[in-house]
């Protein structure tokens, strides 16, 4: 896969077919950790560790053991399973080795567990990088495509966290505040991000 092809498949994950705003993936900890920019950074950094992770381990196991076993139908309960397994096993190795990396992520390492965007771009991943093929080659267009989807739940999570912490400063009708006026700004730059579209073709 040549260098400009990865390009437009990193393009392509982060913007056109960003896993919030096109794939509507991860709305839970989107509304809900996106408060501040400094909690939003931190989500977004344990999802891009274990995103790609993930992606890591279910891709080999789908491609190599479930899918010539006939097993395939299996696939979502067995990604579940290793996706909330790598979140415990994860959590464990980083606060016996890397404290201050569990002090900065930590916090936000059992909320990955129940965030449906870590399954669907695994599951995603497997058409990607192509169900029949299993050369090194779609292993690599898997990691890309899981590391690049995990960047764009960043990105939309941290702008969306300044927006946030942008609107606290002002004075905003008592019957928008909280929830409402963040569904607003929720759609309005969903519809801004849509302007990418253009980029996939």
């Amino acid at each position: 896969m040549g260098a400009g092809a990865i390009f437009l498949l990193v393009l392509s994950a982060m913007l056109v077919n960003n896993v919030v705003f096109a794939q509507f993936l991860g709305i839970c900890p989107y509304l809900g950790v996106s408060s501040k920019v400094e909690t939003a950074v931190g989500m977004g950094g344990a999802v891009v560790f274990v995103m790609t992770l993930a992606v890591a381990v279910t891709w080999p196991l789908f491609t190599y053991v479930l899918e010539p076993a006939g097993l395939g139908y299996l696939s979502t309960i067995a990604f579940i399973l290793i996706i909330a397994s790598l979140v415990q096993l994860v959590e464990i190795v980083m606060k016996k080795l890397a404290k201050g990396l569990f002090d900065a992520l930590g916090i936000f390492l059992p909320l990955i567990t129940t965030n449906c965007a870590i399954l669907g771009v695994a599951i995603l991943a497997l058409t990607e990088a192509g169900i029949a093929d299993s050369g090194p080659a779609q292993y690599l267009v898997a990691l890309t495509f899981a590391f690049a989807s995990a960047l764009g739940f960043t990105l939309a999570l941290v702008i969306f966290a300044g927006l946030r912490e942008h609107l606290d400063l002002h004075d905003i009708p008592q019957d928008m505040k909280g929830v409402p006026i963040a569904l607003v700004t929720a759609g309005i730059l969903a519809m801004g991000f849509m302007g990418f579209a253009g980029l996939g073709g």
